[in-house]
């Protein structure tokens, strides 16, 4: 093991806390418990920001795949505070195969690409091509956070409907993609669910979280509970 990965493991279990372990257990199923440490979430952007600046940090970014959950989330961080947008991107490409779960998948969210969107968009429908759930459900995550508003047009939503994947995790994420689309651009997102063009599962899913919204009318969410499928 070398000799940083041994340094940030014993870190990491310095900020453990168990009864934080069994409550993430719980929502995270897709974990194997027995690599799960018990940090919680500021308590690891806290150590990134600090390990961020250790030269040697590239060394741990290297090695994959790590031990534990904390370590994959840690990564993810790290990548985040990263400014050269091509670093970032050749990081993820290296990174999402082993992403292994939800809660790893969305809590990255790198900086530098709100800098970089138009190369972003083609990085996405790489994305939306694996055959692996959470860098399916990343890149959808992604449309979802950069692209509607100033930057929406149509085709977005047509290349999220058009991911076909019977995965739990990658159809809720489109779920909540298209909820937040209602919201934030409801007159081009409404005919998707009025032409019934998701699975659905997925279609009633996603009018159930948009139902969940402030951001929605009384009118609007009247009219959307009429578009259940039965």
């Amino acid at each position: 093991m070398a000799e940083i990965q041994k340094d940030i493991q014993a870190r990491l279990f310095e900020l453990r806390d168990l009864n934080y372990k069994n409550f993430n257990c719980k929502l995270i199923p897709t974990v194997n418990p027995d690599t799960m440490i018990g940090v919680r979430t500021p308590a690891l952007r806290k150590l990134a920001r600090e390990l961020s600046k250790d030269p040697k940090i590239g060394e741990f970014l290297k090695i994959l795949p790590h031990d534990y959950y904390e370590e994959n989330n840690l990564h993810g961080f790290l990548i985040e505070r990263i400014k050269d947008y091509d670093t970032v991107i050749r990081m993820l490409k290296e990174f999402l195969p082993y992403v292994d779960n939800w809660a790893t998948c969305d809590l990255i969210s790198p900086k530098v690409f709100k800098k970089h969107l138009p190369e972003l968009y083609g990085e996405i429908q790489r994305w939306l091509k694996s055959d692996r759930t959470y860098t399916v459900r990343f890149g959808v995550e992604m449309l979802m956070s950069f692209y509607l508003e100033e930057e929406f047009h149509p085709e977005i939503l047509d290349l999220v409907v058009a991911v076909q994947s019977e995965e739990y995790y990658v159809k809720m994420m489109i779920a909540w993609f298209f909820a937040t689309a209602l919201a934030k651009q409801y007159d081009a997102a409404l005919p998707i669910l009025e032409d019934k063009r998701l699975g659905k599962w997925t279609h009633n899913k996603a009018i159930q979280k948009a139902l969940e919204s402030y951001r929605l009318s009384k009118a609007q969410k009247t009219y959307l509970r009429g578009l259940k499928i039965k």
